[in-house]
C-alpha cells in the first residue's frame, strides 16, 4: 500500500480535485444536472460526502475526463510527488498484472 490516509484527508482531497477539474473545463455545479444534483455536487466539493466508483465515472463523463485522472488528482494531493506517486503506482499494477497471466 502506497500510504495511509483518514477518510477526512481523503475527502478533502477528492473535492479539491473535482473542484479543480471542473472549474478547468469552465462547468458549474449545475452543468452536472444531468447526472448529479448541484447540491450533491456541492457536498461533495466541501468534502462532507465520498462518491461512489459510479459517481466518480458519471463525474467524470461529464467533464470529459478518465475518472482515473480524478484519482490521481486526489491522491496527488496527499502525496509528496506526482511523479513517484505515478512511478509507484505503474509498478505495483504491473507486479500485480503479471502474477495474473
Amino acid at each position: 500500500m502506497l500510504f495511509m490516509t483518514s477518510i477526512v484527508n481523503t475527502r478533502q482531497a477528492f473535492a479539491k480535485a473535482l473542484r479543480q477539474c471542473r472549474v478547468h473545463k469552465g462547468l458549474t455545479q449545475e452543468d452536472f444536472g444531468e447526472k448529479s444534483s448541484r447540491t450533491y455536487v456541492s457536498t461533495l466539493e466541501r468534502g462532507l460526502k465520498s462518491p461512489t466508483l459510479e459517481k466518480i465515472d458519471d463525474l467524470a463523463g461529464v467533464m470529459h475526463i478518465h475518472p482515473m485522472v480524478l484519482l490521481l488528482l486526489t491522491y496527488a494531493e496527499l502525496s509528496d510527488n506526482l511523479d513517484t506517486l505515478c512511478e509507484e503506482i505503474r509498478k505495483e499494477v504491473a507486479e500485480i498484472s503479471s502474477e495474473t497471466d
